[in-house]
């Protein structure tokens, strides 16, 4: 049981719990090269137009997403594409390979924080229970970058938008984590970096939200600073303990 007024804590996953320590064009650049590389190698003719057809469909599905709050996956953007290129059934596992190299670039690149595993221990030992929401285009990348935290023994709910269909500040993604812990709204909070999607979806969806800053300096955020108030305020995940306990 945890101590006090809460008794599960929702985490964001990128800034959050992991970070990003790289230059993402040139990591997005280099993704995109393995994706084309592998498709190739499974004897799909693709020439370098369909990397920059791939990227600008992606960089257009990226934009709609967050303002209709619907996931397109990555797997989902490919098939189209490479249906628009002739090729209309292309089999599971070469799209499952495609996939994994683009992702195995950008994996190497997400650096857990060091007091993400501490606050997860601190968190469990004091009887919270604990999950995830993320707003992400892969699921199975999700799924590995928690595992390279080395989290999941803690996380009793991994939710990504890939895996519901629908991104945070879209309540439906939080309402689905709180039904799968069977807990009310009122007895969780939700602690994540973007304003957007973790501060305003978690008090769309009735959760305390905390806002974490110390990788919050974004244009997102800047925009959003004087709109979207969080219910509390921390900078790294080491003070989650004592807010919690405060409350």
């Amino acid at each position: 049981m945890s101590p006090g007024r809460f008794d599960v804590v929702l985490f964001d996953l990128g800034d959050t719990l992991i970070y990003f320590d790289g230059d993402w064009p040139v990591v997005f650049y280099q993704a995109r090269q393995a994706l084309w590389d592998s498709l190739r190698a499974d004897g799909l003719k693709l020439d370098q137009a369909f990397v920059e057809d791939y990227t600008r469909q992606m960089l257009a599905y990226y934009q709609e997403r967050d303002t209709e709050f619907i996931e397109y996956t990555n797997r989902y953007v490919l098939s189209k594409v490479l249906q628009e290129w002739g090729y209309e059934f292309v089999p599971e596992r070469i799209l499952t390979d495609a996939l994994q190299e683009f992702h195995r670039i950008t994996q190497a690149y997400w650096i857990p924080e060091k007091d993400a595993l501490p606050t997860l221990a601190k968190l469990d030992a004091l009887g919270y229970r604990m999950g995830l929401v993320s707003n992400a285009s892969d699921d199975p990348n999700t799924q590995f970058l928690v595992d390279k935290l080395g989290g999941r023994e803690y996380l009793e709910v991994i939710l990504s938008s890939a895996a519901v269909g629908i991104r945070k500040p879209n309540p439906v993604i939080f309402h689905e984590a709180l039904r799968r812990m069977k807990v009310d709204a009122n007895r969780a909070v939700m602690v994540g970096d973007t304003l957007g999607a973790d501060i305003l979806g978690g008090r769309n969806a009735g959760i305390f939200s905390i806002w974490i800053t110390r990788r919050a300096d974004t244009p997102a955020n800047r925009a959003h600073v004087d709109t979207i108030m969080p219910d509390a305020q921390i900078r790294t995940l080491g003070e989650l303990i004592d807010l919690l306990a405060q409350l």
